[in-house]
């Protein structure tokens, strides 16, 4: 999912199974991930539905992608990854004027982009997981997700 105008790009690594099952980011139910962007946008997400979730970060210039296209697991844990296909990240990165950061949602997705986009001016953000198997606890997370803001657009007006 990418805006029209994507300031900041949010990185996972691969979906989990109750997002594929699913079809849409960080579906399951004790994933963070929505929490924490609430921190960084300042504005409720948990709660809406999964489109105006997609809209509310649009909105803020925030765009959300994999740095693995596909791969073999027997889990939906980045450690079970194996056989990974990586996404074009700099081919897309290059397609983005505005972006201003690239944030990976955990430590493969952080290790992958640094490896892909090599030491650029453009700031690669390492941060802890939204993964539930990730037990750091969620102001914790939050303290290190909530920087964020400085990289995405003002909440619209109204």
């Amino acid at each position: 999912m990418l805006p029209p105008r994507c300031t900041l790009l949010v990185l996972g690594s691969l979906p989990g199974r109750a997002s594929l099952a699913a079809g849409r980011y960080y579906a399951h139910p004790r994933n963070q991930f929505w929490r924490l962007l609430e921190e960084v946008c300042a504005q409720p997400l948990a709660q809406l539905d999964y489109p105006a979730r997609l809209e509310r970060l649009g909105a803020h210039g925030i765009g959300l992608w994999d740095v693995i296209a596909s791969a073999r697991r027997a889990s939906s844990l980045d450690g079970d990854i194996r056989a990974a296909v990586h996404n074009p990240l700099a081919d897309l990165v290059a397609t983005l004027p505005d972006l201003r950061a690239v944030a990976c949602n955990g430590a493969l997705a952080a290790a992958s982009a640094r490896r892909m986009l090599g030491d650029g001016a453009l700031p690669v953000i390492a941060l802890p997981s939204s993964s539930p198997a990730y037990t750091l606890s969620l102001a914790d997370k939050a303290a290190v997700w909530r920087p964020l803001a400085a990289f995405v657009d003002a909440p619209p007006a109204g």
